[in-house]
């Protein structure tokens, strides 16, 4: 049989890196899309090499339509059909209340984490449907459900918007052979914390967890890999919470 191919957003870091080396491990080919940090994305592309998998880089503005149709392009013309999508580029902004926030961060998040997500997943849909199916993983964040009141309402609301995506698209293209699930991460030990303003904040709300501690990334990108797997073949429609019981 022929390798899956997955385009991973925002894979040069944190979530989406460890699902790369993860995914590479399972046997995928990878499209991996980064923002701007280039030495980052070939070091996690080395790494999927080094797994045995074919690996292409584009630096990738999700928010920007035309930007996802060339990753898209790209995936199919050097990898192959595209039969994984793993939406996972995102931002917070700093922490703060909503009162606080600016209206360019505002901006900023849901161009990205809302008109993101649709854009990928409008063309993956496309694709997919036109190739036989596939599947999408959709990375959204218990925030969704908790609203993080004082951190980061607007980041949570995008992400509600992920569910609400995940599951209405669950539903739509199910007779094209394609699910669509998402991956809720709590608190994960990555530099998104110290990009947000607060680096020491996973172990200062490790008390606040059921289990303890904060997740690791390489925790929830098992999860999307068991969602993109042949095991998870009657799962579509399911938002996956991994926060330590959160």
């Amino acid at each position: 049989m022929s390798r899956p191919v997955t385009i991973v957003t925002g894979g040069s870091r944190g979530i989406g890196a460890a699902t790369c080396v993860r995914l590479a491990a399972d046997g995928h080919d990878l499209a991996l899309g980064y923002i701007s940090n280039g030495a980052a994305a070939q070091e996690i592309a080395e790494a999927v090499r080094a797994a045995g998998a074919r690996c292409v880089t584009v630096r990738v503005d999700t928010s920007q339509e035309a930007d996802v149709e060339r990753l898209f392009d790209t995936a199919a013309a050097e990898l192959g059909p595209v039969t994984g999508l793993v939406n996972n580029a995102g931002v917070s902004g700093p922490l703060g209340r909503l009162t606080d926030t600016s209206t360019e961060v505002l901006r900023q998040v849901v161009d990205v984490n809302v008109l993101g997500y649709l854009l990928c997943c409008r063309r993956a849909a496309r694709d997919m449907a036109a190739n036989g199916g596939g599947a999408i993983v959709n990375i959204s964040s218990a925030a969704a459900t908790l609203g993080s009141p004082g951190d980061y309402v607007h980041y949570a609301a995008s992400k509600a918007a992920a569910d609400a995506l995940t599951l209405g698209l669950s539903k739509e293209l199910g007779q094209d052979r394609i699910r669509v699930n998402a991956v809720a991460p709590g608190i994960i030990d990555t530099d998104m914390h110290a990009t947000m303003g607060d680096p020491d904040r996973p172990a200062r709300m490790a008390s606040a967890i059921p289990l303890g501690r904060p997740g690791e990334a390489g925790e929830v990108a098992a999860a999307v890999a068991w969602l993109l797997s042949p095991d998870a073949s009657y799962t579509t429609g399911a938002i996956l919470r991994v926060a330590g019981g959160r």
